[in-house]
């Protein structure tokens, strides 16, 4: 994995999760271990979704490469990819979360398809 990558036990979402359980635990004393489960799923599907935008952003990156020497092929045809520039994408998490990637954008002039990311 990339060193770039932002740690996420040293990520104040991370700290969220240990500091705010035991926050909400003060406030709901009476709580369910069904709620307590429900808020902790919560806060970590909050870091998971992070955890997947950083991963996927990183392997965008690798991906499409702006080496000229190997630009990125059609999965289908295996032409060169066309690029379009880079456009958000939005995609639901397990848990319910909204990620936005903004990732390139290739379009095969054969296939006539466009690829998001391309492969």
């Amino acid at each position: 994995m990339d060193s770039a990558l932002p740690d996420p036990t040293a990520d104040t979402l991370s700290d969220e999760i240990v500091s705010g359980m035991y926050e909400w635990r003060v406030q709901h004393p009476d709580a369910t271990l069904t709620e307590i489960e429900q808020a902790l799923d919560e806060r970590w599907y909050r870091l998971r979704a992070r955890m997947l935008r950083d991963l996927a952003l990183e392997r965008e990156a690798a991906n499409w490469q702006a080496n000229a020497a190997d630009p990125p092929r059609c999965p289908n045809c295996g032409r060169t990819l066309i690029r379009r520039g880079r456009q958000p994408r939005l995609l639901k998490t397990h848990g319910n979360h909204t990620l936005t990637l903004s990732r390139n954008y290739g379009y095969c002039p054969t296939c006539k398809k466009g690829l998001f990311p391309p492969r």
